[in-house]
């Protein structure tokens, strides 16, 4: 008898080996590229953490905080912006060596990018049954790829620090009603004064006693410094709050706020507050009112995403180093795409991952590492201008109305339906 044929092998998807390969060499490209992304920023040298340092060494002789000031090329003069309780926690680092300062500060901020990428993406990898380790390492690869993160290392600046704090209250011990749910926020406002934007969202989420906390906390932080250093901080809250010129040019297009998008369009001249005030409002109230629907669909991260934003595109001066917040925004339209598996969703997750593809793109590339716009006033003259100078601020404006509500209700009441008559 001829023998009979043998029957190929199956042909499967379980090739673990091959798999981990693949995974690997993704990583180990994404980790390739980061020194290129960093480069071009390695000019900054820490400049605004020397600026900090130097300002200590000022203050602890004896001058005026305030007073000091240094020359720069691009904005003229800088000076020590930030509230008299930052100095407080600033003045014990003037103590060390520069490098010494430089290395805590970078590693504090690289560990705060590890701790809150995985606090965003853990739940998705949950939902999605996806490989935990594989998916956190490219995560954390991609976070630190974004202009943000580059230019708040290259800096040292102490972004991550508040949006540690932020992201504390407002992803756990606000939804779980914590006795200090609020004081990471009011640490936060105390700091650099924009996280008070999330308390403005805490009340119109009817958070109220959080909102109290917040307020509390931010008051406490702020009379404390008082106490310890009360000219100074007479002198900020009652002058140099206001002096937004002290903060840097508003026209330069690293200000990716509405005020800095109408600055470019009025340069040298500022654009009339009348009108600046008009365009934020709107803004704020339906982003705000967006927020708090998420709120109570039970999507913390979707309202606090949609708060900072707000927060970014209100404030008269956002570096590029301050918009954290597209981060969690990719996070969320990768999550909607990934839950958008049914037929007739085919068009949806086409939009949200593309989307989410071409924020990422935008936040990588970014607006001021790969481009030079030099000193001179920039000014706004043609279509071509508008989106190459406002590339953040509109996007922003588009997140805020397409950013998807992951409603928790809806979810559960879908798992009711699905489960099987008993």
């Amino acid at each position: 008898m001829p023998a009979e044929p043998v029957a190929p092998p199956a042909v499967t998807d379980d090739d673990p080996g091959g798999r981990t390969v693949r995974r690997l060499v993704a990583v180990v490209a994404l980790i390739a590229v980061l020194p290129a992304l960093y480069l071009p920023g390695l000019v900054h040298n820490f400049f605004d953490l020397k600026i900090y340092m130097s300002a200590m060494d000022w203050w602890r002789v004896g001058h005026p905080l305030y007073d000091y000031v240094q020359p720069d090329r691009v904005q003229g003069e800088l000076y020590f912006t930030y509230p008299p309780f930052s100095a407080l926690l600033l003045w014990p680092f003037g103590l060390l060596k520069l490098g010494t300062t430089v290395t805590i500060f970078t590693v504090l901020t690289v560990l705060a990018v590890v701790l809150t990428t995985r606090w965003l993406v853990m739940p998705v990898i949950a939902r999605h049954n996806l490989p935990r380790t594989f998916t956190l390492c490219v995560a954390v690869l991609l976070v630190l790829a974004v202009e943000s993160t580059r230019e708040t290392l290259t800096f040292g600046q102490i972004n991550m620090l508040l949006v540690v704090l932020i992201l504390a209250d407002l992803l756990f011990a606000v939804p779980q009603a914590r006795r200090w749910a609020g004081v990471g926020i009011g640490l936060a406002t105390a700091l650099k004064l924009f996280p008070g934007i999330f308390i403005v969202y805490l009340l119109a989420t009817r958070r109220w006693r959080a909102a109290v906390v917040a307020s509390a906390t931010a008051a406490a932080a702020t009379l404390l410094a008082a106490a310890i250093a009360p000219s100074d901080s007479w002198r900020f809250w009652t002058h140099e709050l206001w002096d937004t010129d002290r903060v840097g040019r508003t026209d330069y297009v690293g200000n990716q706020s509405l005020f800095g998008l109408l600055s470019r369009f009025t340069a040298p001249e500022k654009p009339e507050r009348l009108l600046w005030l008009l365009v934020v409002a709107v803004v704020a109230v339906y982003g705000l009112w967006r927020a708090a629907r998420a709120a109570r669909a039970g999507d913390a991260l979707t309202g606090l995403t949609l708060t900072g934003l707000v927060g970014s595109l209100a404030s008269p001066i956002t570096w590029t180093h301050h918009i954290y917040w597209f981060v969690p925004a990719v996070v969320l339209l990768a999550d909607a795409a990934l839950s958008a598996d049914r037929p007739d969703e085919a068009r949806r997750r086409r939009w949200l991952a593309g989307l989410a593809l071409v924020t990422t793109a935008v936040i990588i590339y970014g607006m001021v590492t790969f481009q030079k716009w030099g000193t001179a006033v920039v000014r706004t003259g043609d279509p071509v201008d508008f989106v190459l100078q406002n590339g953040y601020v509109l996007l922003s404006l588009l997140l805020l109305a397409a950013l998807p509500v992951h409603s928790k209700h809806l979810e559960e009441k879908s798992h009711q339906m699905d489960r099987p008559p008993h």
